[in-house]
């Protein structure tokens, strides 16, 4: 029997009903540290939630807590927040978040993550260096894409993103937004057709994006 797929978001936490279960990651003197959530005093994980809900319907959502006041984490306590979604069920994660050195644990975690069968989507920049976890093997990698309404994706295939989506109205954190946006239409895909799997509905939504490459000057629907 099939059961109902959990959504996992690692991000600075969320507004009080947006999940069913949460765990906060810190670090203390260097050691890791976990616990309760805290209040998202950042509001960027709340608006991340949102914009993922919007896409995907209110989806069963788990919450790993890895930003508090500030907009900075560390490679441990992303992978830390990585396997104990895995542990919990969730089999897509949301990653709206980059960090710009490659950590042999983050790493790990990310490969671990796979091989349990979850589906790991992350934002990276529209241009600039290399982000992780967005740029470990198999990750999927979304940035904002200014040509894309809401309910809309373009196929990219660049050097810095598989897909683009929608930013929203404001233009604020796009790539976080859109990486949200992006993992919605995964869970809404994943939720109407069951029978696919995480590969076979990537390439389903490549066939049916609304653009398909680099946005250019002139260029119209892909």
């Amino acid at each position: 029997m099939a059961t109902e797929q959990l959504i996992g978001v690692v991000d600075s936490g969320c507004a009080d009903g947006q999940a069913l279960l949460g765990r906060r990651f810190w670090l203390e003197d260097g050691v890791l540290q976990e616990g309760e959530l805290h209040p998202d005093t950042l509001g960027h994980g709340s608006a991340v939630v949102a914009r993922l809900h919007a896409e995907a319907g209110r989806a069963p959502l788990l919450m790993a807590q890895v930003f508090t006041r500030q907009g900075s984490t560390s490679a441990l306590q992303v992978a830390a927040a990585l396997l104990w979604l895995v542990e919990q069920g969730a089999s897509l994660i949301n990653l709206s978040l980059g960090l710009q050195q490659d950590r042999p644990v983050l790493r790990q975690a990310c490969a671990e993550a796979q091989a349990a069968g979850a589906l790991l989507c992350a934002s990276s920049p529209a241009r600039g260096a290399p982000v992780y976890p967005a740029s470990y093997p198999g990750v999927v990698r979304v940035t904002g894409d200014a040509r894309c309404a809401p309910g809309q994706w373009s196929w990219l295939g660049t050097a810095q993103a598989d897909f683009g989506a929608s930013v929203g109205a404001t233009g604020t954190a796009g790539a976080s937004l859109a990486c949200a946006a992006f993992t919605g239409r995964i869970a809404a895909l994943l939720r109407a057709q069951p029978e696919l799997d995480p590969t076979t509905a990537l390439l389903w939504l490549k066939r049916h994006a609304a653009f398909t490459g680099p946005e250019r000057k002139g260029a119209g629907h892909g």
